[in-house]
């Protein structure tokens, strides 16, 4: 990966977030942080070395200074991990693409101090790996991602809903998601995405393989649904078929990128043709 392109998304991303330096990202209530929040008079019980010398000489009564915490801030990876991700017909695999995403974000989010965590779901019940800074916290991304996608058939089409409800529940302080999928045969995650978005900032990356948006003329074909593994026998020589398919997948992409624009979800497409992270880069901009 060109680190010249990485050291320009880490400044991106940094802008998306209000900044991911200690002290940019504002907790709840009082703390050893930088920023003053309120100056007044001692009371019993307050930390002795708080205490504001200059104030406390201008009136001739003790005061305390209380600062604004501060807080790092932590990114939650979301990684979509069912039988269709695996698909590709083009430079790369769908999986490839979003495991590319992880590992950047990963990067970024852990170089200036902060933690990032993982949850996976398309394979059985949503699998968590917490936060972790630093070193560990890329060689977990980097174990949890190894472990591949689900067998075919197995998918689950509620699987992204719970992921993010499960999410809601464990992230309780306001930081970064990123949900990497192919949104394919997913229900019912429009509004668990909405309480995810109103206490997070949420980046919706969204692979695609050029050969699900047109059928070509090759005859007559069996395929198979990796989600479901329904053999299905179709004869693409049929234009009429084609039109068709190509209409349905524009509709269904167009209603996925018509949510996340209610919802306000920065949204990011790539693609397993060409250079996914150059693509990035340009749409974070």
């Amino acid at each position: 990966m060109p680190q010249g392109l990485l050291e320009a998304l880490d400044l991106v991303v940094a802008k998306r977030t209000s900044g991911a330096l200690p002290g940019d990202h504002r907790a709840a209530g009082l703390g050893a942080g930088t920023e003053l929040a309120q100056l007044r008079a001692y009371e019993v019980g307050d930390d002795v070395r708080h205490i504001d010398a200059a104030a406390t000489a201008r009136t001739g009564v003790p005061h305390v200074r209380l600062h604004v915490p501060e807080r790092t801030l932590t990114t939650w990876i979301v990684l979509d991990v069912s039988p269709s991700m695996a698909f590709g017909t083009a430079d790369r695999l769908k999986f490839d693409v979003a495991e590319g995403v992880v590992s950047v974000v990963g990067r970024l989010a852990t170089r200036r101090a902060g933690s990032v965590a993982l949850m996976t779901f398309g394979s059985g019940r949503p699998k968590l790996h917490p936060p972790r800074a630093s070193k560990p916290g890329l060689v977990a991304l980097r174990r949890a991602v190894g472990e591949g996608v689900a067998p075919d058939g197995q998918a689950d089409p509620h699987a992204l809903g719970q992921a993010l409800r499960r999410l809601r529940s464990v992230a309780l302080q306001p930081g970064l998601v990123v949900l990497v999928s192919d949104f394919r045969d997913q229900e019912e995650w429009v509004r668990p995405l909405r309480a995810v978005g109103a206490r997070h900032s949420v980046l919706a990356v969204e692979v695609r393989d050029p050969r699900e948006h047109e059928l070509p003329a090759a005859g007559r074909l069996s395929l198979v649904d990796p989600e479901t593994g329904d053999l299905i026998e179709v004869d693409t020589s049929r234009r009429g078929l084609r039109e068709r398919f190509a209409a349905l997948e524009a509709e269904g992409r167009a209603e996925v990128a018509t949510a996340f624009r209610r919802l306000q979800v920065a949204h990011v497409v790539l693609s397993t043709e060409g250079d996914w992270l150059r693509e990035l880069g340009r749409r974070l901009r």
